[in-house]
Formats: structure tokens, C-alpha cells, sequence
């Protein structure tokens, strides 16, 4: 840690919120809450894209109330996490590996992207702000709900969100800082797992490095196009089988 040290601007206890052993201490200094937009429209009219019929082996129905955005208030800038002027000269590789060393353990993850895909991911999450992923956990799946609004994703289990709609806590959360974009070709992405109960941190690690494989990916986004624009056409299993995982 003493590559990382040199450029980060505040120590390990002050990284979230002055403590990250709490995972109310991430909740409330990181990111406070999901503040998910209260949308004032009648309730058939916030419905899921496409009108939210019926769909795959997930059972969705035409009035749930999910999320059409969301204010994920104020996560941390990034000068207040490395030492944006120190490390101007430093190559992106030491950049990123002091990054991710810096986040291990600690109940957040720490990655990095080209530009490019950064570009690619913005743009196409622009068109397709959701999408279905199967987290694998011993002899079955839990199915984590994504809303992708760049430069954020927000996880969540699905089953919550149909259970509380708008009002379902956030798993995990994502930003993605691109002040070396231009400089160095690199995008910095830092996850914070809200509740550590339901998620671990290689499993936060997982689910984010799996979303932007379906966006990135061209096959794989054509999934994603079809959850958002031809809900009626999606099937579940589609996205299994592009992971390998069995159809339970």
C-alpha cells in the first residue's frame, strides 16, 4: 500500500465517510440513499419499458412501478479520493494498480476501462438504461435488476424491486470518473457495495465487470436492446445461456 499511499489524498479510515467497516457508515457518508426518481405520473404510465407484460421465467406484470431514473446524490469527486495533480505525469498503469490495490478489502471495488469502451458503454447505456443479471450462488441464481446511467449503475435484487418498486434499497453501487480519459485513455470505476449482507465484494466485482460485457460486447447488447425495446420478444434463458449458466 505505500505505492498507493503517495497518491491518495485521504487514509484508509477516511476513505468513505471516515469508516468502512460500517455498512452504514457507506450507506450514509457515500451515498447517503438511493434517491431514485419519484416519477408524478399515474401508475400504468411509469410501468418498465415496453409496458412490462409478462415476460420469460421472471414474471413481471404490466403495473409495476420501477424506477424511469435516478439521483444517485452525491458520490465522492475524485480529487477527494487520489491526488489528481500528483499523479499527472504518473503512467496509467500505475494509476490503475495503486486504484485497485487501494479499494481491496474494503467494501468497495476499484477498476479501470479504456476510453473507448467508456464511450461505447455511455453511449449505448444512453438507448438501453436496464437490464436482468443472474448472480450464481451455490446450486442457483439470484437475479440482480442494473440501471445504467452513466456515468452510475445501481444494482439491486430484482425480487426488491418488485416487492417496493421505487422504494427498494440500492446492493451496489458504481461511478465511473473520467478526468484521464483524454490524458492517460482511461476511465477510473469505483464500487461501493451498500449492503454487505447481500453482496460480497467479488461478487459486486463480478456484476459490474458481467453488465459492461453485455453492453460491450455486440452479441450480448443485442439482449440488452431486446429487454428495452422488445420486452415482449426477451427471454431469460437467452441471457443464461450467454453466461453458461443452467436453465433451472
Amino acid at each position: 500500500m505505500r505505492r498507493a499511499s503517495r497518491i491518495f489524498t485521504l487514509p484508509a479510515s477516511n476513505l468513505i465517510g471516515h469508516s468502512s467497516s460500517s455498512a452504514g457508515a457507506v450507506h450514509k457518508h457515500s451515498f447517503t440513499t438511493l434517491t431514485l426518481q419519484q416519477n408524478r405520473q399515474n401508475p400504468q404510465q411509469q410501468s418498465f419499458p415496453g409496458g412490462f407484460l409478462k415476460w420469460g421465467s421472471l414474471g413481471f406484470f404490466r403495473a409495476s412501478s420501477f424506477a424511469t431514473g435516478f439521483n444517485p446524490l452525491k458520490a465522492k469527486p475524485l480529487d477527494s479520493i487520489i491526488d489528481v495533480e500528483r499523479v499527472k505525469d504518473r503512467s496509467a498503469e500505475d494509476i490503475a494498480s495503486a486504484w485497485d490495490d487501494f479499494h481491496l478489502g474494503r467494501g468497495h471495488i476499484g477498476a479501470s476501462m479504456n476510453a473507448k469502451l467508456y464511450h461505447l458503454l455511455e453511449h449505448r447505456a444512453a438507448d438501453c438504461r436496464y437490464f436482468v443479471i443472474p448472480l450464481w450462488r451455490g446450486s442457483g441464481y439470484t437475479t440482480m435488476f442494473a440501471q445504467v446511467q452513466m456515468p452510475h449503475m445501481i444494482f439491486t435484487g430484482l425480487e426488491d424491486y418488485k416487492a417496493r418498486g421505487t422504494q427498494a434499497s440500492p446492493y451496489f453501487a458504481v461511478t465511473y470518473y473520467n478526468e484521464f480519459a483524454e490524458s492517460k485513455d482511461m476511465v477510473l470505476i469505483r464500487g461501493d457495495v451498500v449492503l454487505p449482507s447481500k453482496l460480497t465484494d467479488s461478487e459486486a466485482k463480478w456484476l459490474v465487470e458481467t453488465t459492461q460485457s453485455f453492453y460491450l460486447n455486440d452479441m450480448r447488447y443485442k439482449l440488452v436492446e431486446r429487454f428495452n425495446k422488445q420486452t415482449h420478444d426477451f427471454e431469460f434463458k437467452d441471457v443464461l445461456q450467454a453466461l453458461e449458466m443452467p436453465i433451472l
